[in-house]
């Protein structure tokens, strides 16, 4: 397996190669995960990709958020450098960014990031179809999971092997953004994850605070399943700490066995939270998973500094090379200098001149040529032809093979030739000027009201996983003919879940359901066998116009649009395809693989969404604002919002070229809901308790 190692800047990246990682991923500029590392400048990268590809490395650049269509000039330029340098992969995030990337730059390869939430078979093969080579599955699978998909898979696959945990599925995560505009989306995460909260009013404690993973027991079952990378997590750590975990991953790896007790001490010395977990490769999430950075953490100076020292002596990451001199009478000399792969320079001198004293020595010439310190370069062999009687000055020599290893050094960091193309056209704007017309998702089958249809919404969304409680459906709907109505899948459900889903579907629509919301691109295969159009929900993050574009291409009737966008982005957006903006309710913001609940009482207390894990159950965080808990599908948990976001007396949304507004209705009460709509509608003048104008005016960093 290809060991990748998180470079935060320069110095973290020359600890990562120095210390055996086969590849390195990095961030340039702002439109990358880790915003708040100190990251590469457009003229380091160059830079970093020659001092890394003359070692035999390979560099990934992170391009792994969400732009707004204004930052999509900028994307591209960075696409364009980092072809052009000859950078090894992209990792994106954004649909939109992605095929951006695919018709520009045909042949610089691209990465599908973990924040993609690609966690299902069908989600690789609709990567694989846009043109990746790779994708980041979630760190939420299980090596059951990881294992099928790796059976299947057209492309390589990457795990995630070591570091940090969050606790909500990524790409899917609000809280920072929400709680103080800082996006995860964006590269800003402020890890509100990690702050000390309760869940149902108990002890305060930290029931958010992943520990970070470890598998450096598993890396056999990976290799033979057929895993192509295994990712270190860390472009926010010190470059000591790379240089420990790699030189330990690396070791294990090029040495085939496990770790010993010495080794997990280092890794744990590094950097932990109470210790490590591989709870989720192995199956079995839960309490034991939690952790903290303790206050009394053992000081790893003393490991930190042995660390330093070694990757700040002499390159030790050096590049095995052949070396063959002639020294003949009467022509140039000459030396040519061979690398793996079949890589070879050479450079020519002076004639050599009849020796008048001393002539030259093989063995030191050999010696001399073999002086390969300060490069990246070791002899491995020296192969010399000189004719006897010969003379030749020292400085000629070194010379010489200063300027062979030079040469060589250059054609292995020459970048690849690549095409380019230009910019395809802004997708076609086909936005009604018309206002919106209301569409209402539901959390439970109380909410569906003889009272709420007579309201006449547009499309009423009905949760996959509890529509066998919606068993009034059939009649209702014969009651509102002007009303359409969706099943909504659940934003994470892997392979296994499958099976338990698909008679949902059926029976949804059997009901009457007429279109399918999709939460992820592995979810479109299941539109088709069922015969319902999809259309988009907010599980895919959708940001700009060309990802618009993009699930317009793949079929999608319409799409859900971020709620992170601010209403002007909103407005000015494009869209090839009808739209929907959240314009009331309480916004999502987590939904956790590690189900608080179930956590808080000790252990699942029920199956299918029933019992005591409909609550009601809170997060309280340390202001005391309290989060409703709510099970969802998998025994998972999503945490919504303290308050509904409330934009009935704004006007702006009406403004923003929309087709649909939604309102969300999760711990609403039937009549609540029913007066919800009944405001939008403008027959009442009903103001919530409390409430947020959400991210709508004030947008994300």
């Amino acid at each position: 397996m290809e060991l990748l190692s998180p470079a935060g800047h320069w110095e973290a990246m020359v600890a990562a190669v120095q210390n055996g990682a086969d590849s390195v991923y990095l961030g340039c500029g702002d439109l990358n995960a880790r915003r708040g590392a100190k990251n590469f400048t457009a003229e380091q990268l160059p830079q970093a990709v020659d001092y890394c590809h003359i070692r035999g490395v390979k560099v990934y650049l992170t391009l792994n958020t969400l732009p707004s269509d204004r930052e999509l000039a900028a994307a591209a330029d960075m696409l364009r450098l980092a072809s052009r340098c000859g950078v090894d992969g992209v990792i994106v995030q954004d649909w939109g960014l992605a095929a951006l990337a695919r018709t520009m730059f045909p042949d610089l390869p691209l990465h599908g990031s973990t924040q993609m939430t690609v966690h299902t078979l069908s989600g690789v093969e609709r990567a694989a179809e846009l043109g990746m080579g790779c994708v980041v599955l979630g760190r939420e699978l299980d090596r059951d999971s990881v294992a099928r998909i790796c059976a299947r898979s057209p492309i390589a696959i990457e795990v995630f092997a070591h570091g940090a945990l969050c606790m909500c599925w990524s790409g899917q995560c609000a809280m920072s953004a929400l709680i103080g505009s800082r996006s995860g989306n964006r590269g800003l995460c402020a890890q509100p994850c990690r702050l000390p909260c309760r869940v149902d009013g108990g002890p305060v404690s930290h029931p958010l605070s992943l520990k970070d993973a470890c598998l450096a027991g598993h890396l056999r079952d990976m290799r033979d399943m057929g895993v192509s990378i295994l990712k270190l997590e860390g472009r926010m750590k010190r470059p000591e700490y790379v240089a420990v975990v790699t030189r330990i991953y690396a070791d294990l790896l090029r040495e085939d066995r496990l770790p010993t007790s010495r080794e997990l001490d280092r890794l744990a010395l590094a950097f932990s939270r109470d210790g490590f977990t591989d709870a989720y490769w192995q199956g079995r999430p839960g309490p034991q998973m939690f952790g903290v950075r303790s206050e009394s953490a053992p000081d790893p100076f003393a490991l930190f500094q042995e660390a330093r020292n070694a990757y700040n002596r002499e390159d030790s990451r050096t590049v095995p090379v052949t070396m063959a001199a002639e020294l003949r009478a009467g022509v140039p000399c000459r030396l040519t200098v061979s690398g793996p792969g079949g890589q070879t320079a050479a450079a020519q001198g002076p004639v050599p001149a009849p020796a008048h004293t001393r002539p030259l020595d093989p063995e030191e010439v050999r010696a001399r040529l073999a002086k390969t310190g300060g490069t990246p370069f070791r002899p491995e062999r020296v192969d010399l032809t000189l004719d006897p009687g010969l003379s030749l000055p020292v400085r000629e020599i070194n010379a010489l093979r200063r300027e062979a290893l030079d040469r060589l050094a250059a054609l292995r960091a020459a970048p690849p030739s690549r095409r380019e193309n230009p910019a395809p056209p802004p997708p076609e704007d086909r936005s009604p000027v018309e206002e919106p017309a209301f569409t209402v998702s539901l959390t439970s089958a109380s909410q569906l009201t003889p009272a709420l249809l007579e309201l006449t919404p547009a499309l009423v969304c009905l949760p996959a996983e509890r529509i066998e409680d919606f068993t009034s459906l059939p009649s209702l709907r014969d009651r509102a003919p002007r009303t359409a109505f969706c099943a909504v899948l659940p934003r994470i459900c892997k392979d296994s879940e499958l099976p338990a889903l698909l008679p949902l579907l059926e029976r949804a629509k059997a009901l009457g359901c007429t279109s399918l919301e999709v939460q992820n691109i592995g979810q479109l295969p299941l539109a088709g066998r069922l015969g319902l159009p999809p259309r988009g929900g907010l599980g895919l993050n959708v940001f700009n116009s060309r990802s618009l574009e993009q699930l317009r291409i793949w079929g999608l009737e319409s799409a859900l649009l971020s709620f992170e966008l601010r209403w002007e982005q909103l407005r000015d957006l494009r869209k090839p395809l009808p739209c929907e903006a959240l314009v009331y309710g309480r916004l999502p913001l987590m939904v956790t693989e590690n189900c608080l609940i179930a956590n808080q009482q000790g252990g699942c207390t029920a199956r299918n969404l029933r019992g005591p894990c409909l609550g009601p159950h809170t997060l309280t965080d340390r202001k005391n604002e309290v989060f409703p808990l709510l099970p969802v599908f998998g025994c998972r948990t999503e945490i919504v919002n303290s308050v509904p976001l409330f934009l009935a007396d704004k006007p702006d949304y009406r403004r923003c070229g929309l087709t649909w507004a939604r309102l969300r209705f999760t711990t609403e009460t039937p009549d609540q809901c029913v007066r919800m709509l009944a405001r939008y509608s403008g027959q009442n003048e009903d103001i919530p308790p409390a409430y947020t104008r959400g991210l709508f005016y004030r947008g994300v960093e």
